[in-house]
């Protein structure tokens, strides 16, 4: 049976199946679904770092400080009008947007628009321990591991509309943090309200922000309803609904996409592209994306604590098998964490190319002449920069049998899978990020530093101080040829310590009904669809 038969029988089955129930999913004619792979943590941006929730939540309920223009990465105005930068790198003053609207909810009716007090009250939940919400949540994981709380001093209103960050030592890299999709602006007025009737935790639950659209209904593993925000200060968008259709299996999605129950749907298969491409009734996006999926160990982990065990183990996978039977050839072997598009990309010198022979000597040199047995964590669900994580595992198992070190693969649901993850109860891991801004600092330090080590978003548990003071020089200044000169040496020394494996940036992939437009792909993750429509 081939692939267009296998999903035709699917297709008919959920058509059989559904034909004489409701539809939780439909919108009336009115609206867009989007299918998705999973469901999302919170519906609160700062608690998370999963991609899944980001593209879940945070554009469509939420707007931030500053945007990025996805063409340039040049920042843009977002509830900030404008700001302005002390000469001494330590004060950062934003001109807020005046009439912002937040959203009229069933549980909640704001009394006014957007101030000065949301921001402060926003910004304030991570830095202070005192505030009343900062204790409602375990971690700030994106947030701790740019050492928010090591980095800001103080945030405070000036007036009305006017908001002043003080920083305890010059960022360069400030400005970026507060455009990515975890810098969203919450309500002080609906922070206040659930104080009052002792109902903290619905701040991250039943979600109040000034995005396009409002949040309506969740049923986990099922759908999230949004509709729109009419009062929304951007063009208003042309949907009246925005369902997000949670459908973990890729051959589901690809049926619901081939009998038009899902409107748009990110990272297919990419052995399905040609059946969807070659459809007049669809359209397949793609785009160059800032990502990176990479192989991380566990450093804190015997015998993975050893140097030259992680960089045998690096030595014998096959970078461009994987290449090819996981990624299709749709992206490009990853040499550093950093993409080759990233301004302060330089490919490592001391990358090495696939050699088991060296890694058995190294591994002998390590003590492990014979080998030994290690876990390989493999997510369950399709991301942008692995669509395939079990595949992976399982060309590394062979790969990894030729040195003679005996790889068990493990998966779990993909909840338990990331809770597990960051309790770091792993050997190693198959995960990947995507950027949320253009700055390299975003990439390397949520990943590898001390910080993001015990926020958890550190995969590998390495701590380095060498490292992390190549970080800290690098935001330092605000001197482009300088920032770049010290993120080279720090891509050379993650090279050569080879805390974890960097091995594919991908090309990002969207397919959509040829009725949708304005939903364009963002280089820096996220999806957005303020400007959709139906025609």
């Amino acid at each position: 049976m081939n692939i267009y038969q296998r999903l035709t029988l699917v297709c008919l089955t959920t058509l059989l199946t559904n034909a004489c129930q409701p539809d939780p999913h439909d919108t009336g004619g009115a609206g867009l679904v989007y299918c998705v792979e999973g469901s999302p943590e919170s519906f609160n941006p700062q608690l998370v770092t999963s991609g899944t929730t980001i593209d879940a939540i945070s554009q469509h309920l939420y707007d931030r400080l500053l945007d990025i223009n996805a063409q340039t990465g040049e920042l843009l105005p977002g509830l900030a009008t404008g700001w302005l930068v002390s000469n001494d790198g330590l004060s950062y003053r934003f001109q807020l947007r005046e009439n912002v609207v937040f959203h009229h909810t069933e549980y909640f009716k704001p009394s006014r628009t957007l101030n000065a007090d949301d921001v402060v009250f926003t910004f304030n939940r991570i830095l202070l321990p005192e505030h009343p919400f900062h204790q409602t949540a375990t971690e700030y994981p994106y947030f701790d591991s740019m050492e928010w709380r090591q980095l800001v001093a103080e945030v405070k209103a000036i007036s009305p509309y006017e908001v002043e960050f003080r920083l305890n030592k010059p960022d360069s890299s400030f400005l970026s943090t507060l455009a990515t999709d975890f810098a969203a602006v919450l309500s002080a007025e609906y922070g206040a309200k659930l104080q009052a009737e002792n109902k903290l935790p619905d701040l991250d639950h039943l979600p109040v922000g000034t995005g396009p659209f409002l949040f309506r209904h969740y049923q986990k593993d099922v759908l999230i309803r949004y509709f729109r925000h009419p009062q929304h200060w951007r063009q208003g968008s042309n949907l009246q609904q925005l369902v997000i259709d949670i459908v973990p299996d890729s051959t589901k999605r690809v049926a619901k996409l081939l009998t038009h129950e899902c409107d748009v749907a990110p990272i297919p298969r990419l052995a399905e592209l040609e059946l969807l491409s070659k459809r007049q009734d669809f359209v397949v996006d793609v785009q160059t994306s800032m990502n990176v999926g990479y192989w991380a160990f566990n450093t804190q982990k015997p015998p993975l604590n050893n140097v030259k065990v992680r960089q045998a183990l690096a030595l014998a996978v096959n970078k461009q098998n994987i290449l090819q039977a996981v990624y299709f050839g749709q992206a490009e072997q990853a040499d550093s964490l950093l993409p080759p598009n990233s301004w302060a990309y330089q490919k490592p010198q001391l990358t090495e190319a696939y050699n088991p022979e060296k890694a058995k000597v190294l591994l002998a040199e390590a003590g492990f002449a014979k080998g030994f047995s290690l876990d390989i964590w493999a997510m369950p669900v399709q991301r942008l920069y692995n669509p395939n994580a079990l595949k992976m595992a399982e060309l590394m198992q062979a790969d990894l049998a030729q040195i003679g070190v005996k790889a068990r693969i493990v998966s779990y649901e993909w909840n338990t899978f990331r809770r597990k993850l960051t309790q770091a109860e792993h050997d190693s891991v198959l995960i990947g990020w995507s950027a949320d801004n253009a700055d390299p600092d975003n990439f390397l330090r949520p990943l590898l530093s001390c910080a993001a080590a015990v926020s958890g978003s550190n995969r590998a548990n390495w701590c380095d101080e060498h490292f992390d003071n190549l970080l800290q020089q690098a935001v330092n200044t605000a001197d482009l040829n300088e920032r770049r000169a010290f993120y080279l040496q720090a891509q050379q020394y993650q090279a050569q310590q080879m805390p974890l494996m960097p091995i594919a940036h991908s090309k990002r992939f969207q397919v959509r009904s040829s009725n949708v437009s304005g939903v364009a792909i963002n280089p820096y993750g996220g999806v957005n669809f303020a400007m959709a429509g139906k025609h």
